[in-house]
């Protein structure tokens, strides 16, 4: 199966990029957009110079706990900068958001308390809310994290948007939300 219908069948429909826009991705930003594929994943990430930002993150289902989610983590955490990605909230429904968040909690990863993000879906048009959790080898603020969301939802989710989807995403002011002192709650505390 081709890797993008792997990321299409797993992940919902107001994730996901166009599969015209995650190729131009890597052929136009190939000096930062990247993809890690194998029989059992596939991984496509940003490399920026001071942060990885994890786009998608694909495990087959015959192969989830045998280490490869992790393995594909070392790779990235080897690279001594924070890495940061974006999480649906737990859907009690949906169980594989809650084992998720484990997954991601199990490997160092913290959640940015202080950060907001939501935007409209073009697909859907409805409001699709997500958390945004990183792992910091150098205890990184989460203004720092944020600073990085900004610059990743700059340059790779609304790269060329309006060409590959006919209008264009929300300004980055109004998706995502920095409040320092917010009293959310931490989606990985009770897992």
């Amino acid at each position: 199966m081709h890797w993008y219908e792997k990321l299409n069948q797993y992940f919902p429909i107001e994730e996901m990029k166009s599969r015209e826009h995650m190729e131009t991705l890597l052929k136009e930003r190939s000096d930062i957009y990247h993809k890690d594929e194998g029989p059992h994943h596939v991984l496509m990430y940003v490399e920026l110079d001071n942060f990885v930002f994890i786009d998608y993150l694909f495990v087959s289902k015959e192969s989830r706990g045998q280490g490869l989610g992790h393995k594909l983590l070392q790779k990235l955490k080897a690279k001594g900068k924070p890495i940061i990605l974006e999480v649906e909230p737990v859907d009690y429904e949906e169980t594989d958001t809650e084992k998720r968040l484990r997954f991601y909690k199990r490997e160092g990863f913290e959640h940015a308390q202080s950060i907001g993000y939501s935007r409209r879906s073009l697909a859907t048009n409805e409001i699709n809310s997500m958390e945004i959790l990183y792992w910091s080898p150098e205890n990184e603020s989460e203004e720092m994290i944020y600073e990085a969301m900004k610059k990743t939802y700059e340059m790779i989710h609304t790269y060329r948007d309006a060409h590959f989807y006919g209008k264009s995403y929300q300004p980055v002011e109004e998706v995502l939300t920095f409040e320092e002192n917010k009293n959310g709650t931490d989606v990985l505390e009770d897992l």
